[in-house]
């Protein structure tokens, strides 16, 4: 499981460290691919595994599952990390997320999110004040 918040800056090169507390879990590769709201979604080959298996069977006929599976898919790429624990970034996923010098990895779940410093904070403040509305939908849910 994948927890906390990490700030990191992009190398001249485009590559980025990702945190060491994530790697040990990560493994010596992973999946990178485009996330929602603007971010980037990185997987362990384990959890992109689980993932693929879930989407496998949304059925076919749904134009909304193609949809969403070929933007998930369509966009990854199998990243591996340097001795330093840097990977590269595909020029089109930066592009995506608007990656430039400074990024912040979160860790949700099964999920790490790679977003641009100055979208993370707009997407912070949004989450803040709807608090209230999430508290009670996870009551509705039990948790």
């Amino acid at each position: 499981m994948f927890l906390g918040e990490y700030r990191h800056s992009l190398d001249y090169k485009g590559r980025l460290a990702v945190p060491k507390k994530f790697r040990k879990d990560l493994g010596s590769e992973a999946i990178l691919t485009r996330g929602l709201d603007g971010c980037l979604f990185l997987y362990s080959k384990q959890s992109w595994e689980k993932l693929t298996t879930k989407m496998e069977q949304l059925p076919l006929t749904q134009a909304d599952a193609r949809s969403f599976a070929r933007y998930l898919f369509g966009s990854a790429s199998q990243v591996n990390f340097d001795r330093l624990g840097r990977v590269a970034i595909p020029g089109y996923l930066k592009e995506y997320a608007n990656l430039d010098k400074s990024a912040i990895f979160v860790g949700v779940l099964e999920r790490i999110e790679i977003w641009d410093e100055k979208r993370w904070k707009a997407v912070e403040k949004k989450f803040a004040s709807s608090a209230e509305i999430a508290a009670e939908r996870l009551k509705e849910a039990g948790i």
